[in-house]
């Protein structure tokens, strides 16, 4: 099994130059690589986690887009999120992305993605934008909707 993603990391977590790194899998045996690599990298699963990272005591911490969605306040943490494996799902990325992208939140917040060339990391970036313009357009139909009931 290749490790170009996990050298990509690497790469970004020395980038980070000690700032604090959200990862997000979608993988179990993602989560089973990066830990490997990564012994300092800690999963948020409990209250005390998310305390712990919030605190800024947590160097490297990794989520799973389906248990860090509506709710979570990761904004105090830091602000880099890398997406290491990407879920279909429009609204699980958006709600990780918006786990540090809220009130609240100090820094410009970052989000990478680390796409393996001619994979099916580039599919799953594609949909997800695809989804994305298709739900905006949708949203902003039924607001002119309103907006013209309302006129």
């Amino acid at each position: 099994m290749h490790d170009r993603k996990l050298d990509a990391l690497e790469d970004l977590v020395e980038a980070a130059n000690g700032q604090p790194l959200l990862v997000a899998y979608w993988y179990r045996h993602d989560l089973q690589r990066i830990t490997e690599r990564f012994p300092e990298a800690q999963e948020l699963k409990t209250s005390s986690d998310i305390e712990a990272w919030n605190a800024r005591q947590i160097p490297l911490a990794l989520i799973h887009p389906a248990s860090a969605g509506h709710g979570l306040n990761l904004q105090a943490g830091g602000n880099l999120l890398i997406w290491y494996s990407l879920t279909w799902s429009l609204e699980l990325y958006q709600q990780a992305n918006a786990r540090l992208y809220r009130q609240g939140q100090t820094k410009p917040v970052t989000i990478t993605h680390i796409a393996t060339k001619d994979s099916i990391d580039q599919r799953i970036l594609a949909a997800l934008e695809s989804k994305n313009m298709t739900q905006s357009a949708l949203i902003d139909a039924v607001a002119q909707t309103l907006k013209g009931a309302h006129s």
